[in-house]
């Protein structure tokens, strides 16, 4: 059979938003309490106290009422101001993105680049701020997914640390999927949300703030206030008896407590190593039918998305609507740069999970061999399964 486009697919296999777990649509469909109902107050800060243990920052965490770009904007115009030098560690294209958010608070933006299929050295870092003692902020992309490269944030930030400036880190496609939290990677601002890897739709972000961050925003004029990009707003609002900035999105909380209940349950490091398991069964079926991952090395590669190479001769976008249409498999394509280069096989949440690499595999070969390149898919599913017994 094929897929109308019109068809609901039977898998979705993308980068987010990733199909939320069943606990999680029950939270949403909880009932909508009024939000300055004592019982949705004291649910506020139940939610903010588990958020805490994962975040690990040295304060409570913030919950934006918006996906993560409200995050990633609010924090360039909180944490930066006239007179503040950034540098942006641009690795792909969501970093490089950054600094046009960064770019409207007057800051001085410096930029260390690397190519897409590679991943910053904490080395050059460290020489950048030796040339450039007044660099105030570091921004990173911990996850560039357009590229599915992984940077070494914890690395980077003992750099940072070490130099003095404030490190910001968009952790949103990372977060939930392997280890990153503001206290190991010496993170000031981590930019988060819970519609990646922790299975919720979009709708939050999730901040980590540090001390010297919260001090830095209060002391800039130009951080928002009494805006939809206020960080400052929502310093105390996790506390019951605080009153919110605006209405927060009640359904979305409640999701939100479902997802961190089932990932404190499981334990943090089993769902890290149920994504990486994953992904290693993914690339090693890639592997086996002679394609290639987007990333220069695999070391580079990240354990919540498998990049693949665009074969000669195919056209990606066909690519993906043969997959869909042939076997009912979403998957994600480029963005920017990459767009057109490679597509992106997520393992995120609910699809980190070691069979749906089978079922990627799968379908991205069998769809291949329609367009005409040929890869022996049961060599890439032979291979994914091998690793997926080996543990």
């Amino acid at each position: 059979m094929r897929y109308a486009p019109s068809d609901l697919p039977v898998f979705t296999l993308t980068t987010g938003p990733v199909d939320a777990y069943p606990a999680v649509l029950r939270g949403l469909a909880a009932t909508v309490l009024y939000d300055y109902d004592p019982a949705f107050q004291a649910t506020y800060q139940r939610v903010a106290e588990k958020l805490a243990t994962v975040v690990k920052a040295e304060t409570m965490p913030v919950v934006l009422q918006g996906e993560p770009v409200l995050g990633l904007e609010a924090a360039a115009a909180s944490l930066l101001g006239r007179g503040d030098v950034l540098l942006n560690l641009v690795s792909g294209v969501y970093s490089k993105g950054f600094a046009g958010w960064a770019a409207r608070s007057g800051a001085e933006i410096v930029e260390l680049a690397v190519p897409y299929d590679r991943v910053i050295d904490p080395a050059e870092v460290a020489r950048v701020l030796a040339e450039r003692p007044d660099i105030t902020v570091v921004a990173a992309c911990h996850h560039d997914t357009p590229s599915g490269t992984v940077n070494p944030v914890a690395e980077i930030g003992a750099v940072v640390r070490r130099h003095g400036a404030l490190f910001l880190v968009d952790a949103v496609s990372s977060f939930g999927g392997m280890a990153v939290d503001a206290e190991s990677a010496a993170i000031d601002l981590l930019v988060a949300g819970p519609n990646k890897c922790l299975g919720c739709p979009p709708g939050l972000t999730i901040l980590g703030v540090s001390n010297r961050a919260w001090a830095k925003m209060k002391a800039n004029p130009q951080a928002p206030r009494a805006s939809i990009l206020s960080i400052l707003d929502w310093e105390d609002a996790w506390r019951a008896d605080r009153p919110f900035p605006f209405t927060p999105s009640v359904a979305e909380i409640n999701g939100l407590e479902a997802a961190i209940d089932l990932y404190l349950a499981e334990g943090p490091e089993k769902v890290w190593a149920r994504h990486a398991l994953t992904a290693r069964a993914c690339r090693a079926g890639i592997a086996a039918m002679g394609l290639a991952i987007w990333p220069a090395e695999e070391r580079f590669a990240s354990p919540t998305c498998t990049a693949v190479k665009t074969p000669d001769g195919i056209d990606e976008a066909q690519l993906r609507a043969e997959i869909r249409a042939r076997y009912g498999v979403v998957l994600s394509s480029g963005r920017g740069e990459t767009l057109g280069k490679l597509t992106r096989i997520g393992h995120m949440g609910p699809t980190a999970q070691p069979l749906h690499a089978v079922v990627a595999l799968t379908a991205f070969g069998g769809a291949l061999n329609a367009l005409g390149h040929k890869v022996d898919v049961g060599a890439g599913v032979a291979a994914a399964l091998a690793t997926i017994d080996a543990g």
